[in-house]
């Protein structure tokens, strides 16, 4: 247990009203808990807010990397992999096969989970599995201006949507080189490096 527990900004800024009762909301902590919480002043319903789950996959091709150029903010204009929220109903995997289909119309054989990535500031967890693209059919989906492969030489590092796809990537052809397929855990920072 830390000696003291981080107050992070979304616990304040992000509830305003009760879900339940539609009254507005405190920020206290409840008895027998260690963190802020939103609590109704009306009704006593004390609302958890927790990380939301990215799930995505590095699909391969031939020893290319499919990656997908971002039709929408944050960050349009630049290059992910598939991936995105996770939905109800789902597992980890059925989310990355889901997104992969959506962001880059492509079927992939879904490999082993091999990087799981908190990315604290935007209460998130990226996680990220392997894929096989048996044949070079892609495109691009609704969120996407494009799709391609790219040789890991030729990947546009310095236009990366965001810090877990760097660690990710990064993380996969790591893989690639040495065969160590254990679960690599990171925190990213907020800002990309080029």
């Amino acid at each position: 247990m830390p000696a003291s527990v981080p107050d992070h900004p979304a616990v304040n800024e992000a509830m305003q009203y009760c879900s339940a009762c539609g009254k507005t909301v405190t920020s206290a902590i409840p008895d027998g808990d260690n963190r802020l919480r939103a609590i109704c002043t009306a009704c006593g319903t004390v609302h958890y807010q927790n990380p939301k789950i990215v799930a995505g996959c590095v699909p391969e091709h031939e020893g290319q990397i499919l990656l997908c150029r971002r039709a929408i903010e944050p960050r349009c204009g630049f290059w992910t992999v598939p991936a995105g929220f996770m939905e109800l109903g789902e597992t980890l995997a059925e989310a990355a096969l889901r997104e992969t289909w959506e962001e880059a119309l492509a079927r992939v054989e879904i490999g082993p989970l091999f990087a799981a990535v908190d990315v604290i500031h935007a209460g998130q967890v990226h996680v990220f599995f392997s894929g096989v693209l048996a044949r070079p059919e892609f495109g691009a989906g609704a969120e996407t201006i494009e799709t391609r492969l790219f040789l890991p030489a030729d990947i546009p590092w310095s236009e990366l949507a965001f810090p877990s796809i760097r660690i990710a990537l990064e993380r996969y052809l790591e893989i690639r080189r040495t065969g160590n397929q254990l679960v690599y855990l990171a925190s990213a920072p907020r800002s990309i490096r080029g």
